[in-house]
């Protein structure tokens, strides 16, 4: 409870005033001040304390004062200071119904805002609620952070890597460990889209070969010879046919062949060379034996061999191969770019010197045979080596030709593919296999991975929102019912022609507020229109005021701490809640009863005299803020004083003559008399005798109705206000200009006092 208002220095109107210190506040404690002497500024006081803004304080710096603000009060039995701009903890058990309660809950003039609607939310939601509302909002804000610092991670992955892709589909695109594989082929598959035309005509690779010695052939040819001549005969004819030098062999051969078309029409075989007979010759016979068939097919043999081998190995066949090799390294470099092909690495000018040495070395022995048919040859080393080496450089062609027709196959594929080829969809496949490429590259892999986390965060946070949102509409379900029943009911306590509807909880992206209707002669108007009946021109000053009094005394009920509440109510009547007045201090007994302590501020003596006489003596003070020199200050109040009438302070002081007379008060108390008699007869005759009508033409009227059913007063009656007036008037300005200086006397005083306070007794 707050006890006592210790000092209040350079604040508002209060310079430095600890008189406050000396007056205890009650569990009712009022405190009047004609406007501008400082009540708002105790009121924002227990508003920052409240709340703990220090802001409410320092704007209501006192104008001219060098030092900052400076509070201090009781709560508690403790000291709570406002000292170097901030106060200790705020106390949220203080409740301030106020000019900023309404500007923030209900209106500011005339319009509803949307903050007025947020705010209305949290009193109506109170602590527990708030609570969920502060968590729900709580998720809110970080997703909005979430969302901050995805565009701030969004922003650090580059367009160009992305290239195109929106940031989700990018970060999404999943790794390719065989990344450069698939490139590679998407880019082929590409190419070959692009080329369709090219590869349709292109052929495909054709074998390459080399062709072979047949090394035991040529032995075995070398080695022939004719088994059937005598060894004696051959080696005469060999001697024979060395004699005759280089090319004897052939020549003797070649005769022989001559002697028989020499020896026609001759009966005997003759000499092709000099006509001869050749019967009588032993050589002849010799080399009849020698240059036989048999010898004719072996020369045969040696020629068809040695000829084999030039057509296989010599003529065109060299330019062949070259020409053959130069295409399958063109169609290599060509279809390369579609399709794994082996490297082409020939050299046709080294394989050309073996091809050829091995070709002129077997040739070479083949000339020897052919010179010397019947001699027994072989192959030399050499030539041996020489066609070894040839045979491997054929061996390697032959694997260079497999690796080569064995790409015929995926030719095929590539063939077939590009002729059914959709280029844009190849090269968006393309694309897409770069796009992987780059996503899973550094940095930007990286980039990703903070954008993703952070996605993944928001996901999470959004779940929590959505948990939060559920029990806070499931709170909600309760709360809003219930608040709108208690708004109603304090609407009809406080004698409202109005009352509200729909009050219910909105959602939107600024967190969630309240709405409702206002229902006027059975019509819902709505907060806000542009034309038409709204909050803004149906409710008047007074009707606003008498709302926000009801939403704060209805928030105060579904408060489950209420009764540790320290309310503050500021100005809480208008001069337009006149006929509220007695409705509202009701309902302030009633909630004093229930909380802690109740501090009302008041520019209005009669509303706060109302309270004050219905109020428990023992747990109610009163407090005046009055002026002090170009200031203020606190002081007590005696209530009791101000809360008698006119009325009753002249009949108090008729009464008082009576009982002693004072001569210093005759005068007063003779003008009182007229006075005591119009009171009396207003209160007692109100509709026959209203504010205005004088007491002349009112004895008229009564005058008039003696005997009548509607009869005032009796004749008796009339007769005695008559000679009662008739004395009171002589001391009256109405009645008697001399009023001032008419005589008075101590008897004929008394005496009609005492006749007009007998007559202002009738029942």
């Amino acid at each position: 409870m707050l006890e006592r208002i210790q000092l209040l220095r350079n604040i508002g109107q209060f310079d430095s005033v600890n008189a406050g210190a000396q007056l205890p506040f009650a569990n009712l404690t009022l405190i009047y001040a004609e406007n501008g002497r400082g009540k708002t500024t105790l009121a924002s006081i227990l508003r920052s304390l409240g709340t703990g803004a220090a802001d409410l304080v320092l704007e209501r710096q006192r104008l001219g004062a060098a030092n900052p603000p400076h509070v201090v009060l009781g709560i508690a039995g403790t000291t709570v200071q406002f000292h170097n701009g901030a106060w200790p903890a705020p106390m949220p058990e203080i409740a301030i119904f106020d000019d900023a309660f309404v500007a923030a809950n209900v209106c500011s003039g005339v319009e509803i805002g949307a903050g007025h609607r947020q705010n209305l939310h949290e009193l109506i939601l109170g602590a527990q609620g708030v609570a969920l509302n502060v968590a729900l909002q709580g998720h809110v804000a970080r997703i909005e952070e979430h969302n901050r610092a995805l565009t701030q991670r969004s922003n650090a992955i580059p367009a160009a890597a992305r290239g195109g892709m929106e940031v989700d589909d990018f970060c999404a695109l999943p790794a390719n460990p065989d990344i450069d594989a698939a490139l590679a082929a998407a880019e082929r598959n590409l190419a070959a889209g692009r080329s369709a035309e090219a590869i349709r005509q292109r052929s495909e690779f054709q074998p390459l070969s080399l062709p072979s010695f047949d090394v035991a052939e040529i032995d075995t040819l070398l080695a022939r010879t004719l088994p059937d001549l005598e060894a004696e005969a051959a080696g005469r004819v060999r001697d024979h046919l060395r004699s005759l030098g280089r090319g004897g062999e052939a020549w003797v051969g070649d005769g022989m062949t001559r002697v028989g078309p020499a020896s026609e029409g001759h009966d005997h075989e003759v000499c092709p060379f000099c006509a001869q007979d050749l019967d009588g010759s032993p050589v002849i016979q010799h080399y009849q034996a020698y240059f036989s068939e048999a010898y004719r097919n072996l020369r045969t043999a040696i020629n068809d061999v040695g000829q084999g081998i030039n057509t296989a190995h010599a003529g065109d066949v060299p330019a062949a191969f070259e020409r053959a090799v130069r295409v399958a390294v063109e169609n290599r470099t060509f279809w390369n770019a579609f399709t794994d092909v082996p490297e082409v690495n020939i050299d046709t000018a080294a394989i050309l010197r073996a091809w050829t040495s091995a070709r002129d070395g077997v040739l070479t022995v083949l000339r020897a045979k052919a010179a010397a048919p019947l001699d027994e040859m072989n192959l030399p080393q050499d030539v041996l080596a020489m066609v070894a080496a040839y045979h491997n450089v054929r061996a390697t062609i032959g694997a260079v030709s497999d690796g080569l027709v064995a790409c015929n196959a995926p030719i095929a594929i590539v063939k077939e593919q590009a002729a059914a080829a959709s280029v844009p969809a190849l090269t968006a496949d393309l694309a897409r296999l770069q796009a992987v490429q780059r996503r899973h590259s550094e940095p930007t892999n990286t980039q990703c991975a903070d954008y993703l986390a952070e996605k993944a965060a928001k996901t999470a946070t959004e779940t929590q929102r959505r948990q939060a949102r559920a029990a806070l509409d499931n709170y909600r379900q309760n709360v809003f019912p219930a608040y709108e029943v208690a708004i109603n009911t304090y609407l009809q306590r406080f004698n409202a022609g109005f009352r509200l509807a729909a009050v219910s909880p909105v959602n939107n992206r600024g967190g969630s507020s309240c709405n409702y209707n206002v229902v006027i002669n059975n019509v819902a108007v709505a907060l806000t229109a542009d034309a038409g009946p709204a909050f803004r021109n149906t409710l008047s000053a007074g009707d606003r005021n008498t709302l926000a009094l009801a939403f704060f005394f209805a928030s105060l009920d579904q408060d489950p701490q209420l009764a540790r509440k320290i309310v503050v109510i500021d100005d809480p009547m208008t001069s337009l809640d006149e006929h509220r007045s007695l409705t509202t201090v009701q309902e302030m007994r009633r909630l004093a009863a229930r909380v802690r302590q109740v501090i009302v501020l008041s520019h209005s003596k009669p509303f706060l005299c109302q309270l004050w006489e219905g109020a428990d003596t023992a747990a109610r003070q009163a407090i005046l803020i009055r002026r002090d020199a170009v200031g203020s200050t606190l002081a007590a109040w005696d209530v009791n004083q101000d809360c008698i009438t006119e009325h009753d302070r002249r009949h108090a002081l008729v009464a008082a003559y009576l009982d002693a007379a004072d001569p210093a008060t005759e005068r007063r108390v003779a003008a009182a008399l007229r006075h005591i008699l119009e009171a009396f007869m207003r209160v007692a005759y109100p509709s026959a005798f209203p504010p205005g009508m004088l007491l002349g033409p009112f004895m008229g009227v009564c005058q008039q109705r003696v005997g009548q059913p509607n009869q005032l007063l009796n004749q008796a009656d009339i007769d005695e206000l008559r000679a009662l007036l008739a004395y009171a008037n002589r001391f009256h300005h109405d009645t008697n200009a001399a009023y001032e200086t008419a005589a008075i006397n101590d008897l004929e005083l008394t005496h009609f006092s005492t006749r007009v306070l007998a007559f202002a007794k009738r029942g």
